[in-house]
């Protein structure tokens, strides 16, 4: 993991240990602001290019009540609208499309459109509040020209705002600069738009990212929240527009007293004419694709309503049907009639019973059109693609992740592809990577189809089995890390390297829990004693020396067993073991290079940086030296090895300890002047 810099392009900087004392200076205030912000959750940036928006003649009736609400002249009754619906309803759409109609209102001198926040789950910068204030705060800067001054202000006293808690944050770079202005009758109103809250799901940006989602989204959304409801309460002249599915614990929070009198709710499913707005959808497509096979009678009236009456005002349904028939390889007036003329037999009350039953049915429908002879294989290639996407990079691309899924799993080249080129009405385009490039790989269109197929009462026979899966994988990575030896090559063996890179975080998705362990007892014990066989210390002296493969996610945790807390019998003596084993194998893949890197004449930083030793011995030494590991700090060996390293190259080594993140070097420094 690359250093921030906190500081860059600052002016007349100062900084006296233990206490910082920082001033930026001119205009670089905004652009220090700018380089912190989560430039990707803005409505017109080009991780979101292009943005979804409403079809042209829809949602309509929603779009006008959110404009008469916000009424930027008066300014609204209640400063906060919640727009809520179900996953699939066009929530971003309609928040797309207001946010350009008001950026594009003309015959003002200002624009009523003040910040937007777009949250995604697979996003780092955008799952978690981390940058939230701090992107909102650069926004009404820039849109706001009676701010700006004040803002950059609050910035040139005090830089490290940025690193304070949201709630500081708050104040520092958004209310007191408006309070700073004076009077602010005469502003005009402005609305903030913040889309897709039940998609922040991270409590911090980085640290818990590898955590269960479930365990953070909660507070998160309710915190965030509560950061809307303290900005209204001091009655700046502003308005929030805030979207999200209607979360039971989002959903109690607004209805709760405090927010009582100051929003708005709006029920998306509710306003305006879903049927009328799904049928102009799909007569506009059809008649469009149509034109493009040049059968301009096609559909003809009898079909479009067929296919208008079973979307049933989803237009989910509707969108994910028309990328569904488009298919360059295949007739889509076929691919429509097989669509229409299919019927849901199997487990019809349950399909009746979830407002998706339609979306379900199409998802069967879909993978059903794949011959019956390659969906084991199929489902096989789907498994995979769910249980390693936090594997990869979202720059990677579906293409190539699944190439070396193919690789791994002894495919032939190639495979992978064709077992699901019929789906892709649900997955992204293959040869495009992700807009989330930093983030973890995103292939599906839409989230419900991963939940679809990890439902069984829904997929049926396409169910996948995620915890089958991850020992599937988990299995064959502990295979190929005990062929790793000394002569190994890594760049020659694709299937080694990615075993490598991957096995931490496989075992910590496997093992995810005790309720998980205890039900797979005997499996856990087989995959602990397999591990103590494994020559680990030749495993992490090959990866931590290998140049990093930057379209794999980097694995430096090392809390393997956090699971494993108060197991019983055979398994709590195994736990203990294989800690002791991971941690005498890393400390001893760290002291060999320490050492062999002391030896060379000359030792290239740049070379060294590009590997994952730094980031690994900053995981390791945090790991040892809390309460995750075994209490302490690492060996004495090591110690010795790091202290030999600083005295034959003493800028190399103080330069990685510069850059190292590790909350706990400090001590490991001291160690070793000791």
């Amino acid at each position: 993991m690359s250093s921030v810099s906190y500081f860059k392009n600052a002016n007349n900087f100062v900084a006296n240990n233990p206490t910082f004392t920082t001033y930026v200076s001119g205009t670089d205030a905004l652009q220090f602001l700018y380089e912190h912000s989560a430039t990707g959750a803005m409505h017109d940036s080009e991780e979101r290019f292009p943005p979804p928006m409403c079809h042209p003649g829809t949602r309509e009736a929603v779009v006008i009540r959110i404009t008469d609400w916000y009424g930027y002249q008066q300014g609204p009754g209640k400063p906060i609208m919640w727009v809520h619906a179900p996953a699939g309803y066009g929530k971003t759409a309609v928040a797309g499309t207001v946010s350009k109609m008001l950026e594009e209102t003309v015959g003002l001198d200002f624009s009523p459109l003040g910040a937007t926040f777009f949250f995604w789950r697979t996003s780092p910068e955008r799952n978690s509040p981390a940058r939230f204030i701090i992107t909102i705060a650069y926004q009404l800067a820039m849109s706001i020209p009676e701010l700006t001054p004040h803002v950059e202000n609050a910035v040139k006293r005090n830089p490290m705002i940025l690193r304070k808690a949201l709630e500081v944050q708050l104040v520092k770079l958004i209310v007191e600069p408006f309070k700073a202005v004076g009077e602010l009758g005469d502003i005009p109103k402005r609305l903030v738009i913040i889309d897709g809250l039940d998609e922040c799901i991270n409590s911090e940006q980085e640290s818990r990212v590898e955590k269960k989602y479930a365990e953070d989204q909660e507070k998160v959304q309710v915190r965030v929240l509560e950061l809307i409801h303290t900005l209204q309460s001091h009655r700046l002249p502003l308005s929030f527009l805030v979207l999200s599915r209607p979360e039971a614990w989002i959903k109690q929070h607004i209805e709760s007293r405090s927010f009582n009198g100051v929003v708005e709710t709006v029920n998306l499913y509710e306003v305006g004419d879903r049927m009328g707005d799904v049928e102009k959808y799909v007569r506009a497509e059809l008649s469009r694709i149509g034109a493009n096979i040049g059968d301009e009678g096609w559909p003809g009236k009898f079909i479009a309503d067929r296919f208008i009456w079973k979307a049933n005002g989803h237009m989910l349904y509707a969108s994910t049907v028309i990328r569904h028939i488009e298919d360059p390889y295949d007739d889509p007036r076929e691919r429509l009639k097989n669509i229409l003329d299919s019927s849901s037999d199997s487990n019809r009350d349950l399909a009746n019973s979830t407002p998706f039953s339609s979306l379900y049915e199409l998802y069967r429908q879909i993978m059903r059109s794949c011959p019956a002879s390659h969906r084991p294989l199929m489902v096989e290639v789907l498994e995979d693609i769910i249980v390693t996407r936090f594997c990869f990079r979202g720059g990677f691309g579906l293409q190539r992740a699944l190439a070396t899924l193919d690789s791994f799993s002894g495919r032939a080249p190639g495979s992978g592809i064709r077992a699901i080129r019929g789906l892709h009405a649900v997955l992204r385009p293959m040869g495009i990577p992700d807009d989330n490039v930093d983030g973890s790989l995103e292939p599906f269109m839409h989230s419900t189809f991963p939940e679809f197929l990890m439902d069984s009462q829904l997929s049926l026979e396409f169910a996948i089995d995620t915890q089958k899966g991850g020992q599937r994988f988990l299995w064959k990575c502990l295979e190929f890390m005990s062929t790793v030896t000394m002569q190994t090559k890594l760049e020659e063996e694709d299937h080694l390297l990615f075993s490598l890179y991957v096995f931490r975080r496989i075992w910590t998705r496997v093992w995810s829990s005790k309720a998980v362990i205890q039900s797979c007892e005997a499996e856990s014990l087989k995959a602990l004693r397999t591990l103590l066989a494994i020559d680990l210390t030749t495993c992490f002296m090959k990866l931590f020396s290998h140049p990093v493969i930057t379209h794999y996610a980097t694995p430096t945790s090392y809390t393997l067993f956090h699971s494993f807390k108060n197991v019983d019998g055979e398994l709590d003596s195994l736990v203990w073991k294989a800690i002791a084993h991971v941690r005498s194998s890393v400390d001893g893949a760290f002291v060999y290079l320490a050492n062999q890197f002391a030896q060379n004449s000359v030792l290239d930083l740049e070379a060294l940086s590009s590997t994952p030793f730094r980031d690994e011995l900053a995981g390791y030494v945090n790991w040892v030296s809390s309460s995750s590991g075994l209490r302490g700090r690492p060996s004495e060996d090591l110690a010795r090895a790091l202290g030999n390293l600083r005295r034959e190259h003493k800028d190399v080594f103080e330069a990685l300890v510069k850059a190292s993140k590790a909350k706990y070097m400090p001590r490991l420094i001291r160690s070793i002047q000791n």
